[in-house]
């Protein structure tokens, strides 16, 4: 047994999603949550950027004792996997178990994925996808704008520029047939009611953050560190902007208030 907490990144908001599926998953878990929202989005930076910024993240939460680390971040995933691999902990991202679940998912072999620009040049999904079943169709869509709109709160369904920029970007894998999606930013789940009704019923959306989430809950079972339930459950939330705007809006997406709980840090410094 491990009582020490897990630990969670992302540029910014998005993670909160993996965090979510992670408090259902395994209750008495401690969490440490580090959202990178004065640098956010990561999705239009250079690999190099990228790759720097994953590294003082992963190195922050190092810092904070945690047993396991999870990048809920799309742009991380694809393209610092090797900086995760080097870490004293076990490391988990989104791209193979999301493809994973989309390779079982369809049903007509047509798989469409949208990211960050710098996740779908990466080409790690569709790689992660081929890899499983190399007959596979595979369709990606940069969503650059979709951060930008989850980070401002234009999350509801109601939101008329957000599902006028939902229909711009989706028409052409719509157009394509696909019957599954990957939400291959962990902050796309939280429009996802806006991206459903764009693709329509039959598509089946596959949330990179509820799949990660859940590999991470079973790979702590197998390797024996999950908590062992006498401790109480504890969560922490650090941030590199302003920790008001993103409690505010965090409590809607987790469903409860963290209020009191996040913690401005200058990343730069650890």
């Amino acid at each position: 047994m491990d009582n020490r907490p897990i630990g969670v990144f992302d540029s910014g908001l998005g993670g909160l999603t993996a965090v979510k599926e992670l408090e259902l998953a395994l209750p008495k878990e401690s969490i440490v949550y580090f959202g990178d929202t004065g640098r956010v989005p990561y999705g239009t930076r250079s690999r190099e950027t990228v790759r720097t910024y994953a590294k003082q993240d992963m190195d922050f939460l190092i810092g904070q004792n945690v047993k396991a680390v999870l990048a809920a971040c799309g742009t991380v995933s694809s393209t610092a996997a090797d900086i995760g691999a080097s870490l004293p902990v076990p490391y988990f991202d989104v791209v193979v178990p999301t493809a994973k679940a989309a390779a079982a998912a369809t049903k007509n072999g047509k798989i469409g994925i949208i990211g960050t620009s710098a996740t779908i040049h990466s080409d790690s999904y569709r790689q992660a996808l081929l890899a499983i079943h190399s007959e596979l169709e595979v369709y990606p869509q940069a969503c650059p704008l979709f951060v930008p709109l989850v980070e401002n709160a234009f999350i509801s369904p109601q939101e008329e520029i957000t599902r006028l920029v939902a229909e711009r970007y989706l028409a052409p894998i719509r157009e394509k047939g696909v019957d599954t999606l990957i939400l291959g930013c962990t902050h796309y789940p939280i429009i996802s009611a806006t991206i459903g009704s764009v693709m329509g019923k039959s598509v089946t959306l596959i949330d990179s953050g509820r799949e990660a989430a859940l590999a991470l809950a079973s790979a702590l079972q197998e390797q024996g560190l999950l908590c062992d339930g006498n401790v109480p459950r504890k969560a922490s939330y650090f941030v590199t902007d302003d920790p008001e705007g993103f409690t505010s809006v965090a409590g809607l997406f987790l469903g409860h208030s963290i209020e009191g709980r996040t913690e401005r840090i200058n990343i730069e410094k650890i």
